[in-house]
């Protein structure tokens, strides 16, 4: 089976190479990889094109002006030729060489339509130091409605379930895949089976957390996904998940 990994960039030089050379180590041998960068300014297509020879014709990528991060996905998706997909974000790597593997054995299992694992958020100038260790194996599909999701770049489904139930919505600034996970996992009750692994180190900063104004419109977005799927939430009902992000945190010092 083969897998497809795509990878959503801009201006992203400082890091872009470390996700890279991440799926360039993995074992599995039939991974297609996928780049899609929104035009950069600085050399983050140079970089992605000094790796093209060491893929050996399973690299693919484009370059040129998106409408956002979900617009680019999107594109990904649709230029993927495998039968399974997932993301990993161009400041995220694969600290394990043997995640993809997992992730196709997983699907060998009957009926599993799609994957997911935890995550290990970790200081840009310190990527050993884990901050935060993000598990999902208490999931259930109620969960979204208190602001509790699978970690979406650990997320792996068929390619045909998009063109089935829909792309990312690039009507949403922050939470389109927050809004995407509950149509495929609550609305249309896909079939998953959790990874009791930790496939991936991210770091801190990212768009949903880069402060509270960010914060704010991640929640109001995520009240409306729900609303629009069918789950009644409110803005005082997805509060209670910072307890349960602390207590991430105090768990990862002890």
């Amino acid at each position: 089976m083969k897998l497809s990994i795509i990878t959503v960039a801009y201006n992203s030089a400082e890091t872009i190479a470390h996700t890279i050379e991440s799926v360039l180590e993995q074992s599995y041998p039939d991974i297609e990889y996928i780049i899609v960068d929104g035009g950069s300014k600085d050399n983050t297509v140079e970089i992605i094109k000094s790796y093209e020879p060491r893929f050996n014709g399973r690299m693919k990528w484009i370059s040129e002006k998106d409408n956002g991060l979900y617009d680019a996905m999107n594109k990904g998706i649709r230029m993927a030729t495998g039968e399974v997909v997932g993301i990993i974000n161009s400041d995220d790597f694969y600290h394990r060489n043997d995640v993809i593997a997992l992730i196709a054995k997983g699907f060998e299992e009957e009926h599993v339509q799609s994957t997911f694992a935890d995550v290990r958020f970790v200081k840009p100038d310190n990527l050993e130091k884990t901050v935060r260790y993000y598990a999902c194996k208490n999931f259930a599909p109620w969960r979204f409605r208190f602001g509790f999701m699978p970690a979406h770049p650990t997320f792996f489904t068929y390619k045909w379930y998009f063109d089935e139930f829909g792309y990312y919505r690039t009507d949403y600034k922050i939470a389109a895949d927050y809004e995407l996970l509950i149509r495929f996992l609550y609305k249309h009750k896909l079939k998953y089976k959790y990874l009791h692994l930790d496939v991936m180190k991210m770091r801190t900063g990212g768009a949903s957390t880069a402060s509270v104004k960010s914060n704010l419109i991640l929640n109001r977005e995520i009240v409306r996904a729900c609303r629009e799927n069918g789950i009644y939430t409110n803005l005082a009902i997805l509060s209670l998940k910072y307890f349960v992000k602390v207590w991430e945190m105090i768990l990862v010092r002890e």
